[in-house]
C-alpha cells in the first residue's frame, strides 16, 4: 500500500486537528484546498521517533541552541539535496520557519529601514518586516506566463539609501517558480553593490517537480553568501506544521551570532522544543523515501489539476508550477474580486480556496486564487469538479 493512497487521508482526525483555514475551521461538507499543509499523516519513521523519545516520560530542557544531532542532520540534508555547504555550528533550530523570518528581520532591520518585498509573495515577508518596525517596499514581480519567468528588470530602481534587505522566496510562493542561477546572481550583485542583506526562504526547496531544477543562492559560493540569512522548515515537506519546527542558518559566523542574539534562545524565551527537533531529525535522516513518494503523488495531482482547469473551465487559467504544491489560478475573466469569488464557492458549492489580494500575497495577486493540491486524488478530483460547478453558477448569477 502506498503512503498516499486515498484511504490514508483520515478525515475524522483532520476535522479535529487541521486548523488554519483547513478541515477543523470549515463547515462540515466543505472541501478546503487552502493552507499549504498536507492531508496525509507524516511518515511512520517520524511517528516512531516521537514515541521512542517520549517513552521514558522525560521532557527536559534542551541545549539553548538546540541538539547537536539536529544541526548535523540539517547540514548533511542540505548538502545531499541542494549541495549547500552549511557549517554545523551555524544552524539554529527555532519554533517554525515563520519565527526564523521574524528573527532575521529583527537582526537586520531598524525603524526607518526599508526591505524590498516581492508582490506577489507570501505575506510573512511583509509581516516580519513590519514587526521590526521597518517599511516594506513592494516590488511588482510581474510574470512572463509564456516563458515562466519573473521580471527582475526594474528591481534596482526600488533600492534607496534606506534599503537594508531583499526578501527572496525560492521556490516562489505563490507562482511556484524556481530561480535560475543567472537570476540569483542578478539579485546578489545588487546586494553587493548596495550593501544589502537577503532574507532567503527555502521552505519549498524540497517540493520541486521532475521537470524543473532547484538552484540555491548558495550555488554562488559561500564567500558571496555572507550577506544571506536563510530559513527552512518542515511543515510543507513533512507535514509537521503543528510541531512548530524550523531553523535559521547562515555561512557568516558574525551574522549567525547576531541571529542567535535576536532569537532569545540564550534566555530560554526562544527556541524549538525537544520533541519537535526529534521529529525533524527523523524527517531528514529517515523519511527521504516518504518525501520521494510524496513528490511522485504531487506530480500526478499537479498534472491532472492544471489540465483539468485549463481544459474544462475556460474562464480560468492555471499556471503549471515548477515547485510547491500550490496552483496559482488566474480568475480575471470572471470580472470580480477574488474574495467575492472565494466566498461564492464556499457558500454555493462547498469548496474553500485562498483568495489573492493584499492580505495573503500582495496587491498584484488580486484576480487570482491559490489552490492546495496536497491531498488525495479523490478529494482533489471532487474539489476540482466543485470548482467547475462553482464557475458555471457564478457566470449565471
Amino acid at each position: 500500500m502506498s503512503y498516499f493512497d486515498d484511504k490514508n487521508v483520515n478525515l475524522q482526525a483532520l476535522r479535529k486537528k487541521a486548523f488554519n483555514l483547513r478541515w477543523a475551521e470549515v463547515d462540515y461538507g466543505v472541501i478546503p484546498l487552502t493552507a499549504a499543509d498536507p492531508d496525509f499523516p507524516c511518515s511512520d519513521k517520524i511517528k516512531q521517533a516521537i514515541i521512542d523519545y517520549a517513552s521514558d516520560g522525560y521532557f527536559s530542557y534542551t541545549p539553548k541552541t538546540g541538539f547537536d544531532e539536529f544541526k548535523s542532520s540539517f547540514s548533511n540534508y542540505v548538502k545531499d539535496l541542494k549541495n549547500e555547504e552549511i557549517p554545523v555550528e551555524n544552524v539554529l533550530p527555532v519554533d517554525s520557519a515563520a519565527r526564523a523570518m521574524y528573527i532575521i528581520a529583527k537582526t537586520v532591520l531598524k525603524p526607518g529601514d526599508e526591505m524590498i518585498v516581492f508582490d506577489p509573495c507570501d505575506f510573512l515577508f511583509r509581516e516580519s518586516c513590519l514587526a521590526a518596525q521597518a517599511t516594506p517596499v513592494y516590488y511588482s514581480a510581474g510574470i512572463d506566463t509564456k516563458n515562466r519567468k519573473m521580471d527582475l528588470s526594474k528591481l534596482e530602481s526600488y533600492i534607496t539609501d534606506k534599503t537594508k534587505m531583499i526578501g527572496l522566496c525560492n521556490p516562489h510562493n505563490p507562482y511556484g517558480l524556481v530561480y535560475t542561477k543567472e537570476e540569483l546572481d542578478q539579485i546578489m550583485t545588487l546586494c553587493e553593490k548596495y550593501d544589502l542583506y537577503i532574507m532567503n526562504d527555502e521552505i519549498w526547496s524540497d517540493i520541486v517537480y521532475p521537470d524543473a531544477k532547484f538552484t540555491s543562492i548558495y550555488s554562488l559560493g559561500n564567500e558571496r553568501c555572507k550577506r544571506v540569512l536563510s530559513v527552512f522548515g518542515y511543515s510543507k515537506s513533512f507535514g509537521l506544521a503543528g510541531l512548530r519546527i524550523g531553523c535559521v542558518y547562515a555561512t557568516d559566523d558574525e551574522m549567525f551570532q547576531k541571529l542567535v542574539e535576536a532569537s532569545d534562545v540564550m534566555s530560554t524565551a526562544g527556541g524549538a522544543t525537544s520533541i519537535s527537533q526529534i521529529a525533524a531529525i527523523a524527517a531528514m535522516d529517515e523519511s527521504r523515501d516518504w518525501l520521494k513518494s510524496f513528490l511522485e503523488h504531487l506530480t500526478k495531482n499537479r498534472d491532472y489539476a492544471v489540465e483539468f482547469i485549463n481544459k474544462n473551465i475556460p474562464q480560468l487559467h492555471a499556471y503549471k508550477p515548477q515547485a510547491t504544491y500550490l496552483l496559482y489560478v488566474d480568475i480575471k475573466d470572471l470580472n470580480c474580486k477574488a474574495d467575492e469569488f472565494v466566498d461564492f464557492l464556499r457558500k454555493e458549492v462547498k469548496l474553500s480556496v485562498v483568495p489573492g489580494g493584499h492580505n495573503y500575497f500582495g496587491d498584484q495577486s488580486e484576480g487570482h486564487i491559490r489552490i492546495c493540491i496536497a491531498t488525495s486524488k479523490e478529494i482533489l478530483y471532487e474539489g476540482l469538479n466543485r470548482l467547475k460547478e462553482g464557475v458555471e453558477k457564478f457566470m449565471r448569477k
